[in-house]
């Protein structure tokens, strides 16, 4: 079963660039409301797309050099990247169904 795992600025650079697939990455805060009622839409991804799909967080009073070289003004932000690369990106509270499409457009763009 596929664990979310944190990410700080530390951790942040020397994982995407080992990543061998695709990579979300929601950003995020403790004290966020919105970002409380993705999380279980966030894990059931992670758990779902176990090997297809690396997913993390990252907490942005934890990491404030992250989030603010990725532009992220409001959270949740969930940004999708392959390699180094950022493929698509999602801001606010979405249900499961839109996650999954992005995530399938993002598995499906990488695999070609």
């Amino acid at each position: 079963m596929s664990q979310v795992q944190d990410l700080n600025d530390s951790s942040f650079e020397t994982t995407l660039n080992n990543a061998s697939g695709p990579v979300l990455v929601d950003f995020s805060a403790t004290w966020c409301q919105p970002c409380k009622a993705l999380a279980p839409t966030i894990d059931a991804v992670a758990k779902e797309y176990e090997g297809k799909l690396d997913v993390y967080k990252v907490d942005i009073d934890d990491a404030p050099n992250t989030a603010t070289h990725f532009g992220i003004s409001g959270v949740p932000t969930c940004i999708f990247f392959s390699g180094a690369k950022e493929m698509e990106r999602f801001t606010g509270n979405r249900d499961l169904r839109f996650v999954k499409e992005l995530v399938e457009k993002v598995i499906s763009t990488t695999a070609s």
